[in-house]
């Protein structure tokens, strides 16, 4: 275990002046307030918090960083509390220790719905201050290199949410060694036997392979020595176990398949030496084609540069080459603690946004999704395709740079530059030419966006885009129109419910109802009408609590037109289906017309369950229509023909109802009368039934049924679906 002089001196090589008395404080405390707790190692419980600090060090953070990361655990697992915390250390370092805390204390139903939330807790606590960022990911690889300890069962779990949270998010924050240990330590536990394999063969291969790294690295050194680069370095690595193993599954290569098992990198002093030495390697080695990136041109969202080629290099082996300055290594190293603003202590969102590179770009466009309101689920869906995008670069007219994932389309383009460009979409140029927004884009493309004033996103596209940002605005979007088509019909149904009792609605008279009916605003409380979610009687008497629904059933006989009623006068109304002898059967009310008016159904209409509106006319006589009837479009801009109105079923009623389906089945013998004998077993009538071969394999059959309500439709349809010699079965509205 680290001592306490040893931490100490630690922060002192880097920075001399260091506030000794604070880390000697933090120390003292976090060892009282843990006393005598162990790890399920074993260990003193302080030895946990001092691993973190320690390698907090190693990326050179200020004193107060390392004090909170002494003191990260003191509120949540001890009787420390932060009005303590802030007497002893101030302000800012108890802000530190509780945002990490908030992180911790929640109790959410699902697993993937808590490590959502908590994904959303920590990236909203680094909008505030980075540092808690920071300390939390060197808190998770302490844990990491200790899981051994753990259970198995819950060593595969924090390896697996290291692996798609942890690891990558410290990828994107550009600290890439912190990445690849994370990445290698959560393998060993999610596949250790491709670990171990894989293990075995890299330790043969560098006892096999040692003196050709070096004899590399010296000829590569003495090659740019010689033509006056000056002091340069270079270092030869062999690659880690789980960086091999993805490569392998994503190329599908086999181990022994892998020529660039060793990697290469170049230290030098300026940018222009960077291209003299990629110059001078080019021209004495073969390039491999399609393997040179240029990330000093265009820099990855979190600011790491460097040049990326591969070279058949000395003694013919195959070799990755990255080419850097001193600063750009320190930033791949170190990422965002690599900035001078985390070792002053300067913190907070403004510092952030005034700083010059766009370290922070990948940070702010998530802490927007936050703002958004999505569910935990969607943001951790989104955040996650951020996280584990590679990149492409293209451009916008006027030559801004947009960073997207690969395969991202001019969709994602639009949605990149601005919500409301992707919102009103229409088409895109790419380089000049008219091309499909399904097209793929690539690096160096220049991508100008058309748009329409009138365009809605269409919910398909959320199948097509491959960035977070336009998916949630794509279901933001899809939400809201959705919202606004019910909105029109519940605010319709509302207008015609008050008016028949003799009310005035309007959306001032609801506000002070809502508490009544649960919703939170008004649009809510006209949008749950419609979707059949709040009756219109029941909005009435939360408006109006004393008034009265005096409305009686009327049961009477049909009229000689089958499917119609004449309702006599009265304060109620009924109607009768006629039974296929032409006779009358039980009284089958719907509650929510006028007594006194004639009633149908309209063809293929309604049954028992459906969600149901009537249609008044030109003759006064009302036509009732399931809600998903394509004829109600015709009725859009006709608010005053709308009637809300619901089904009044008494258990005693007697009645079946018809509906039309459509099936694709196969042409075989017996298909026919296997249709048959499972409508037959599920209590469902065939009224009448078509069969049309279409195909020498497939038919169509359409089917006349009647059924006792919208359950028993549903299972039949559902059964049909499952026979194998049926493909489809689609229940047709008019």
């Amino acid at each position: 275990m680290m001592r306490q002089y040893e931490l100490v001196e630690r922060v002192q090589k880097y920075k001399p002046d260091a506030d000794v008395a604070l880390l000697n404080k933090a120390y003292v405390y976090a060892m009282q307030k843990h006393g005598r707790q162990k790890r399920a190692s074993g260990d003193p419980y302080i030895s946990h918090p001092l691993e973190v600090a320690a390698i907090l060090t190693d990326l050179h953070m200020d004193e107060s960083t390392i004090a909170v990361a002494l003191l990260h655990d003191t509120i949540e697992d001890t009787s420390a509390t932060r009005a303590e915390i802030d007497q002893f250390f101030g302000d800012e370092i108890g802000a530190l220790v509780e945002g990490l805390t908030k992180i911790k204390r929640l109790d959410l139903v699902s697993r993937k719905a808590q490590q959502a939330e908590n994904l959303r807790k920590l990236l909203l606590s680094v909008a505030d201050d980075v540092r808690v960022l920071l300390v939390k990911l060197a808190d998770r690889l302490h844990n990491m290199r200790t899981l051994y300890y753990m259970r198995p069962d819950k060593r595969r779990r924090i390896s697996e949410e290291t692996m798609e949270i942890y690891a990558p998010l410290a990828g994107r924050m550009g600290m890439q060694d912190m990445r690849e240990e994370l990445e290698d330590l959560a393998f060993q536990y999610i596949n250790p036997e491709a670990y171990q394999t894989i293990r075995d063969k890299l330790q043969d291969l560098s006892g096999q392979n040692k003196v050709l790294v070096q004899s590399i690295e010296e000829e590569l050194k003495a090659l740019l020595i010689k033509q006056g680069l000056g002091e340069v370095k270079v270092k030869g690595r062999q690659k880690k176990p789980y960086s091999i193993f993805h490569k392998m599954q994503t190329k599908s290569l086999s181990f022994e398949q892998m020529s660039d098992l060793y990697g290469f990198r170049i230290i030098v002093d300026e940018v222009e030496d960077c291209y003299r030495a990629l110059g001078l390697v080019h021209t004495t080695w073969r390039m491999v084609p399609e393997r040179f990136k240029d990330y000093i041109s265009n820099p990855k969202q979190n600011n790491y540069q460097s040049l990326h080629t591969t070279i058949v290099g000395p003694q013919r082996q195959r070799i990755e080459l990255q080419i850097r300055t001193k600063r750009m290594n320190e930033i791949a190293e170190y990422g965002i603690a690599a900035h001078s603003l985390y070792k002053e202590g300067k913190t907070g969102r403004r510092e952030v946004a005034d700083d010059e590179t766009n370290v922070f770009s990948w940070f702010r466009r998530t802490i927007e999704a936050l703002a958004e309101g999505d569910s935990p689920e969607e943001f951790l869906e989104h955040t996650k395709l951020e996280l584990f995008q590679d990149q492409v670069f293209c451009f916008t007219p006027k030559g801004k740079l947009i960073a997207l994932p690969k395969d991202a389309t001019p969709i994602d383009f639009a949605y990149a530059v601005h919500t409301n460009v992707g919102d009103t979409c229409v088409g895109a140029k790419v380089n000049g030419r008219m091309m499909p927004l399904v097209t793929r884009l690539n690096n160096g493309d220049e991508v100008e966006i058309i748009r329409s004033g009138v365009q809605v996103p269409p919910p398909a596209w959320e199948g097509i885009v491959v960035t977070g940002k336009a998916r949630a605005a794509i279901r933001r979007a899809t939400r809201q129109a959705i919202r606004k088509q019910y909105s029109g019909l519940g605010y319709r149904i509302l207008n015609r419910t008050f008016e028949r009792s003799g009310k005035t609605f309007s959306r001032e008279v609801l506000a002070p109802a809502l508490h009544r009916l649960g919703q939170s605003d008004v649009e809510d409380v006209i949008a749950a009408v419609g979707r059949n979610e709040l009756s219109s009687y029941d909005v009435l008497r939360a408006v109006f609590p004393d008034h009265k629904d005096e409305r009686a059933t009327a049961n009477v006989k049909p009229s000689t037109e089958e499917g119609w009623v004449n309702l006599p006068k009265g304060e109620g109304m009924a109607f009768r289906l006629p039974d296929n002898n032409g006779e009358a059967a039980a009284g089958m009310p719907l509650r929510g017309l006028s007594a006194g008016v004639t009633v149908r159904f309209a063809p293929w209409g309604a049954v028992p369950g459906d969600r149901v509106v009537g249609i008044v006319e030109d003759d006064k006589s009302i036509t009732v229509y399931p809600i998903q009837s394509p004829a109600l479009q015709k009725f859009d801009d006709q608010p005053n023909r709308w009637i809300d109105i619901r089904w009044d079923l008494d258990s005693t009623d007697d009645i079946r109802f018809r509906v039309r389906v459509d099936m694709n089945v196969l042409n075989l013998p017996g298909t026919l009368a296997r249709v048959s004998e499972k409508i037959a077993t599920l209590d469902v009538n065939i009224r009448s039934i078509q069969m049309e071969v279409v195909a020498d394999d497939f038919a169509e059959v359409k089917m006349e049924l009647e059924v006792w309500d919208l359950r028993q439709l549903t299972q039949a349809i559902n059964q049909l679906q499952a026979l194998d010699c049926v493909a489809n079965v689609t229940r047709v509205f008019e």
